[in-house]
């Protein structure tokens, strides 16, 4: 895994969403092509950042002025890839690489969730490629 360098703006975003959430965050990436900020949170601690109803995740996104999305770091690409994918249902990740070396991540998911999975606009697929490619070094996520 990378090691994820964040600067003096990143550092303050996060110090924001923690004193707000009461959750700490290991990493925020800004998205301006989907208008949106996502902050990346510990291990079991997806549902304490959100907070009941949404009210904690609703009061960040106000406090900043843009969408917010929360994602839950994970140990292993494949778990990480599901992760940035709720609430798709993820069937399989598989990680393979291709003929110029790069690693790509191909996920299939129930098909009933092929929809979430891709999200409005491709948003959420183009979430778990930010991610991977920060977090793990993969070139691509590919909904199969």
């Amino acid at each position: 895994m990378p090691n994820i360098k964040l600067s003096m703006d990143d550092m303050q975003l996060i110090a924001i969403f923690e004193r707000i959430t009461n959750v700490s965050a290991v990493d925020v990436v800004r998205d301006d092509k989907g208008n949106r900020l996502i902050f990346v949170v510990r291990q079991k601690q997806l549902g304490l950042a959100v907070g009941r109803g949404g009210e904690k995740v609703r009061a960040v996104a106000d406090a900043f002025g843009r969408d917010v999305d929360i994602v839950e770091m994970a140990d292993t690409v494949e778990d990480f890839v599901k992760s940035a994918l709720a609430p798709a249902r993820v069937e399989k990740v598989k990680v393979t690489e291709n003929r110029e070396g790069n690693l790509i991540a191909y996920v299939t998911v129930k098909k009933e969730d092929r929809g979430i999975a891709i999200g409005k606009g491709g948003r959420n697929v183009a979430r778990a490629r930010i991610l991977v490619r920060r977090h793990f070094e993969l070139e691509n996520v590919m909904i199969a």
